[in-house]
């Protein structure tokens, strides 16, 4: 069987034309609604903004119950898939939730805990809604996370070793619950077969009864069998995870390729892991067959993705659906450095220079206008912002005052095309006008400040003519 993949996350991701609105992976993010900060935030529905009164999560929740509701009104059957920003970095909740952990633990693993307590009641209330509304009994209920902990190791780890962003099992292992009672899912059971993410779509479609799309073939394997405790002859497999986050994967780097009894972490450690669960003992020397036979599975996975490394993920502009197009330093190609991916990294002015791979949709005249701040601000080029006002928990990312630019020049390269005007005395942005050709070209905007330093624009706004 085939090893199941996943992807490395790539630096740029795509944008889809129509998608008019901020958007990125988090709260208070750089592409975020600016000062957004997990209380009383407006969020993107449906395409409009709207402003919320209450928690992040206890939104999400809440749009979620509407949203089904509406679709059973409607007649229609439903598919919520709620993902939120907690709990993660930067550490928000009520503090009815996180106050009494503060016993225990320092503030920021309680907060951590106590945002996990939230998440705890919303899931709870909304099992409750679905049977108040009639909807458990055929509802499939799935509680699933995306990575190992991030705050909470050293309190309670069940023994594994890494945390989020770790090769090892502490890093990717998680908890898969699923409640289904029309399906027959509604009794205890641990299912202690090796089983991945590739696995919920193909298990999803078998127990809906629904056709798999034609000339397709899925990473992973419908689960339906064991979940329903049939008798089945189930094949060891490789599955491989990858958690590198950078723009060049490498081979062999924070990588395990898995199967029912072994890891082999980064092509070289090897642990027995029915025996080691906490992976303390390599056993690669004792075991140099099953060490080949995982390498060349991680090799025959490498093959297979890896000619999509050359590819950039690229951003359209000049479509009708989106105009202007927005670009933020979120999706830079970093040129050394890191990415701006927060609202606090634009407020302190504390990363450098990237640029965009773009996709010109229609060749014709391009305006490109720079900005030190998104528009929604106000703010020009070189002005300073106040900090915002702090919300429960820690620092919040709209807190840092945001420093003045303090730039000359500015300056687009894209292409072949090379410009660079002074800025003018209170100028909110720099527009430059250029001829693009259909097709990939990228681009790097940037200010030059008065010491001659040269840093990437963070925001730029790009619409054909």
């Amino acid at each position: 069987m085939a090893p199941g993949r996943q992807l490395p996350v790539p630096t740029a991701g795509p944008r889809i034309p129509g998608d008019r609105k901020p958007r990125g992976g988090g709260v208070g993010q750089t592409p975020d609604n600016w000062d957004n900060s997990y209380f009383d935030d407006t969020y993107n529905r449906n395409g409009v903004q709207k402003k919320y009164k209450g928690y992040c999560t206890d939104v999400f929740y809440q749009e979620a119950k509407r949203f089904i509701q509406e679709s059973v009104d409607a007649g229609k059957p439903f598919i919520a898939y709620i993902s939120s920003n907690a709990p993660h970095g930067p550490f928000h909740c009520p503090e009815k939730y996180w106050k009494p952990y503060t016993k225990h633990v320092d503030d920021r693993t309680a907060i951590f805990f106590g945002m996990i307590a939230n998440i705890d009641e919303n899931v709870g209330a909304l099992r409750s809604w679905l049977e108040e509304k009639g909807l458990a009994e055929n509802t499939i209920f799935i509680f699933t996370t995306d990575n190992g902990t991030a705050s909470g190791s050293k309190v309670f780890n069940k023994g594994m070793r890494g945390k989020k962003g770790s090769e090892y099992d502490g890093g990717h292992r998680v908890p898969f619950f699923i409640h289904w009672p029309k399906g027959g899912f509604n009794k205890g059971i641990d299912m202690g077969t090796l089983s991945a993410h590739i696995d919920i779509l193909p298990t999803l479609i078998e127990l809906c009864g629904l056709k798999p799309p034609e000339n397709y073939e899925f990473d992973g394997v419908s689960l339906a069998p064991l979940l329903k405790g049939e008798e089945v002859n189930w094949p060891d497999r490789t599955v491989i995870t990858d958690s590198q986050r950078v723009r060049d994967p490498i081979m062999w780097r924070k990588c395990s390729a898995m199967t029912q009894r072994w890891r082999l972490v980064n092509g070289k450690e090897l642990y027995d892991i029915q025996a080691d669960p906490g992976q303390a003992k390599d056993v690669a020397r004792q075991f140099p067959e099953i060490v080949r036979r995982l390498r060349a599975d991680c090799e025959a996975w490498w093959a297979d993705i890896s000619p999509v490394f050359k590819i950039d993920s690229r951003i359209i502009i000049g479509h009708e659906a989106e105009s202007p197009s927005r670009l933020t330093c979120h999706d830079w190609l970093t040129l050394g450095g890191r990415t701006p991916w927060n609202q606090n990294h634009i407020r302190k002015m504390g990363f450098g220079l990237g640029e965009w791979a773009l996709k010109v949709q229609e060749a014709g005249t391009y305006t490109i206008s720079l900005r030190r701040w998104p528009r929604a601000t106000g703010a020009g080029v070189n002005a300073t912002l106040p900090a915002g006002k702090p919300v429960p928990g820690l620092s919040a990312f709209r807190e840092a005052p945001g420093k003045a630019l303090n730039a000359k020049n500015a300056g687009i390269e894209i292409g072949k095309i090379k410009k660079e005007v002074p800025v003018k005395a209170n100028a909110d942005e720099v527009t430059f006008e250029v001829e693009l050709d259909k097709g990939e070209v990228n681009l790097i905007a940037y200010f030059i400040q008065e010491n001659n330093k040269k840093i990437g624009a963070y925001y730029a706004y790009v619409e054909k003519q």
